[in-house]
């Protein structure tokens, strides 16, 4: 495997990664949205008030790396904590109607990125890519359990 070789399927593989991340990032700036935040708020929007801790496991993210998350977008009003009425241990995390605004303008954005990104493909090739994907997850997550 040459991965220099700029027609290796690890050199395009990666490069698609790379501008994916790029053209998603550049268009989020525009929102005041960082890596990973989307996806809190969609969990969010999708099932308000859960903890830190749920929201940890659906996103499949270290508990610390939420904190930080959480704190960050707190303090720019698109979340906010709020203690458990129940159990006052539990800290739990809901969108603010500024949160909802954004996670709006996000949508926009994910569906601005699909167009562009599939926009020459057929449904059959976006189908077969699809499959393909899934099978790249899979062996990838298999080899990550093995390490």
């Amino acid at each position: 495997m040459n991965f220099h070789d700029p027609n290796s399927l690890q050199h395009i593989f990666a490069q698609v990664i790379r501008l994916y991340h790029q053209r998603t990032q550049g268009l989020l700036d525009k929102v005041g949205v960082y890596p990973g935040q989307p996806f809190l708020l969609f969990a969010l929007v999708h099932m308000n008030g859960q903890s830190q801790k749920d929201l940890a496991e659906k996103l499949n993210i270290k508990a610390s790396t939420i904190a930080t998350m959480v704190k960050r977008m707190e303090k720019v009003g698109l979340i906010e904590r709020r203690q458990d009425p129940v159990d006052q241990r539990v800290s739990r995390v809901y969108i603010t109607e500024e949160g909802k605004k954004v996670c709006e303008e996000v949508m926009k954005i994910k569906e601005t990125i699909s167009q562009e990104t599939f926009c020459n493909f057929t449904e059959e090739e976006q189908l077969l890519l699809r499959r393909l994907l899934m099978q790249v997850h899979e062996n990838l997550k298999n080899a990550c359990r093995n390490t």
